[in-house]
């Protein structure tokens, strides 16, 4: 494989893991965060700027809403 061939792969990669996590961080933000974190309740400004994050860490943010939501019985 030449090394264009590896970089495009990598970037390809990468936009795959962004795509996937601004996806992740949407619906976290519409559906899970008010159940993890209840003083997030009515905090609709704050909200955005959460997302770059959220799209970055992804499997870390799904691993812990799953822990968060099981351990609140829901």
């Amino acid at each position: 494989m030449r090394l264009g061939g590896w970089a495009e792969g990598l970037a390809w990669g990468a936009l795959g893991w962004v795509a996937l996590g601004v996806v992740v961080g949407l619906v976290f933000l519409l559906r899970g965060i008010d159940r993890v974190d209840p003083a997030a309740r009515g905090a609709y400004a704050v909200r955005p700027l959460l997302l770059p994050g959220l799209a970055l860490l992804w499997p870390l943010v799904l691993w812990r809403w799953r822990v968060l939501s099981r351990a609140r019985g829901g």
